[in-house]
């Protein structure tokens, strides 16, 4: 049956059932693109994990590395040792291949919000599911990688966003990133409201959000640059220890500044297909708003990560990042 979820998830049809036995465990739909894991016996470094991919619906290479960790489950190669709840976000974007219908679903993720329609209703039906998942397995550590792909080019192909919070993230998670094939991390700065940001600010869960590579249509995606990060899911499925590598082999970032686009005349003075973390020495004009004025570089060089002018008003433009010191242990 979980073979068939994502392909009947994709089409908008209902599972024939609810819940099902699995080589290891068992599983149990709590909604649409919604599915829980549960082993027989929780391994030794079994934690509660969250997976989750689509959250915009053109990011594909996820939601395929989430059906390979599901087709070893079930069909036993992989061997179930941690609870899992495996989430597939924006279902109607995923289906038409777009990265949302009306709204950013990944800047919705907060439980003051009030805002209204089909994105907005996923984000609170998508915040009750972790939050019931995490309290079923309130003794357990957490932890959430939720899976994207970026826009654009990037120097630095697989890296992740390490969300604002007052939760430390433990020095092993870096480690396991980097024999994950992860080359960069960038630390936020300030709340954003991110999917991943609602598990560490609300649950004090160990959370990323991970850009693994550029946008393709499905089947398109380069799955073998991904195998070491399949690896790491694996590890997190069946309760044991991952992999471990020298954070020497991923380089570390902090967002400086965020560019917000305040009016509709914005321009960002860079070109269109500037590739993320490209730097711009002081004194460059990264920005133009009829609001805010312009953006100059100042005294230090700053790199650009997630530029795009054509956001929403009010809405992010671009992150500007500076290189920042390994983790402590």
């Amino acid at each position: 049956m979980l073979s068939e979820w994502l392909d009947a998830t994709l089409e908008g049809r209902e599972p024939t059932s609810l819940q099902g036995e699995l080589p290891s465990g068992r599983y149990r739909f709590y909604g649409p693109g919604i599915v829980e894991l549960l082993p027989d016996t929780i391994g030794p470094q079994g934690r509660a994990c969250v997976f989750s991919a689509a959250i915009h619906g053109n990011e594909t290479a996820p939601v395929e590395l989430v059906g390979e960790l599901l087709a070893g489950v079930e069909a036993g190669t992989l061997r179930l040792g941690a609870p899992l709840l495996v989430i597939l976000g924006n279902l109607p974007a995923l289906r038409q291949s777009c990265r949302f219908i009306s709204t950013n679903l990944n800047r919705l993720f907060r439980r003051e919000l009030d805002a209204t329609g089909e994105e907005a209703d996923r984000a609170r039906e998508l915040m009750a599911a972790v939050d019931a998942f995490y309290a079923r397995h309130a003794s357990l550590g957490r932890l959430h990688y939720d899976l994207h792909t970026a826009i654009r080019d990037s120097r630095y192909p697989r890296f992740v966003v390490e969300p604002y919070a007052e939760t430390a993230i433990a020095h092993e998670q870096w480690r396991w990133l980097a024999a994950a094939g992860i080359q960069a991390a960038l630390h936020q700065h300030q709340h954003s409201w991110t999917f991943s940001h609602y598990t560490k600010h609300y649950h004090a869960a160990q959370s990323f959000t991970l850009e693994l590579g550029k946008v393709a249509p499905f089947g398109a995606n380069d799955l073998a640059a991904l195998q070491p990060m399949l690896a790491l899911l694996q590890a997190l499925a069946e309760g044991r220890e991952p992999t471990s590598a020298p954070l020497s082999e991923m380089q570390f970032f902090r967002v400086e500044y965020e560019l917000m686009r305040s009016s509709e005349a914005f321009t960002l003075c860079i070109a269109d297909d500037t590739p993320n973390f490209t730097e711009f020495p002081p004194g460059a004009c990264l920005a133009r708003d009829a609001v805010q004025g312009d953006f100059i570089v100042g005294e230090t060089p700053l790199r650009v990560v997630f530029p795009n002018p054509k956001v929403e008003l009010g809405a992010r433009a671009a992150l500007l990042v500076a290189p920042s010191s390994v983790p402590d242990n």
